[in-house]
């Protein structure tokens, strides 16, 4: 992520979405169609612990992460990483089915999800937004991927109630596509989403009443909210988060652990829940930062503080 831009504002300016997909989807080898088969089981207990690809996107023209993704699993792998978390630009193209295949044979590790972004709540968008849901939710469910991340999108001013009944539709819409794929819709969020007093995600859920959350808790942090108290509030509705951690000055840290946030706080809330949901660390750099260490160093540190913290 890139400031307050980020993953929620590329979709103004990508491409239209790939039309349905034909025998070329299918033609990855035996080997890598029987890795695709394998669900992301969790190695250390019942959360899967896996890791979002935007710190390798962010770089990439469009936020595109696919001329790194083979980088982003060598790295993930080496981690311990369960599990990975595409965007959507990586499952855009043609052959991305042949080509993460491949990437989940070679290392062994299965796709988890992915995250798709879209301004939902107008609705002179819904077609593009859509089609372009049918092409994600397809490739994702034929690499064995069960889980959907949506970011709704900011609007330049306050949502009016027309809007938000755009947006709750369009989510209802991708919902159903995705149950008939055996993807499970969880609504993601950045700031916009939970300030006001959560005016934009109370005005979906009013919509959309059994819509399942998937918080990004730093982000909660730099809107404001304390991510225990969110955590107590929608209990069980949560089965999905993404996990960032930031120093004292609120900038993100190089790695989880190095932060202060607490996550031990987070961590016993959550038991209280009788969380089992996904946890995915999503890794993200200020503007100019410069690494001092290889990122899988801090993937990997990322993912051994999760299992200290948070016991995952």
């Amino acid at each position: 992520m890139s400031g307050q831009l980020s993953r929620r504002t590329f979709m103004k300016s990508a491409a239209a979405a790939l039309g349905a997909g034909g025998p070329a989807w299918f033609a990855a080898s035996s080997a890598a169609s029987e890795v695709r088969l394998k669900p992301p089981v969790s190695r250390r207990g019942k959360t899967v612990v896996g890791a979002h690809v935007w710190v390798y996107a962010a770089p990439q023209p469009g936020y595109d992460p696919t001329p790194v993704l083979d980088q982003a699993f060598s790295d993930l792998s080496y981690a311990g990483i369960d599990a990975v978390e595409l965007m959507e630009t990586a499952l855009r193209h043609d052959d991305a089915v042949d080509r993460i295949g491949g990437l989940i044979e070679k290392y062994k590790l299965p796709v988890l999800g992915a995250s798709l972004g879209g301004d939902m709540w107008d609705r002179s968008q819904h077609g593009a937004i859509f089609e372009d849901a049918d092409t994600v939710i397809g490739r994702l469910a034929q690499l064995h991927g069960r889980t959907l991340g949506v970011s709704v999108g900011r609007a330049p001013q306050k949502k009016t109630p027309e809007q938000l009944d755009a947006q709750g539709e369009m989510v209802k819409k991708i919902t159903a596509l995705g149950k008939a794929h055996g993807v499970v819709l969880n609504l993601h969020n950045h700031t916009y989403e939970v300030e006001n007093d959560e005016y934009d995600l109370k005005g979906t859920l009013a919509r959309v009443p059994d819509a399942k959350l998937g918080p990004d808790l730093n982000w909660l942090v730099r809107a404001g909210e304390d991510p225990v108290d969110f955590i107590r509030r929608y209990g069980r509705r949560i089965i999905f988060m993404h996990l960032r951690d930031q120093k004292a000055d609120g900038t993100w840290s190089e790695a989880m652990g190095e932060g202060v946030t607490d996550f031990a706080a987070i961590g016993r809330e959550l038991k209280e829940i009788s969380f089992t949901g996904d946890a995915v660390i999503e890794l993200a750099h200020e503007k100019g930062f410069q690494l001092t260490r290889p990122l899988r160093d801090s993937w990997k540190m990322s993912r051994e503080y999760v299992r200290k913290t948070l016991g995952f």
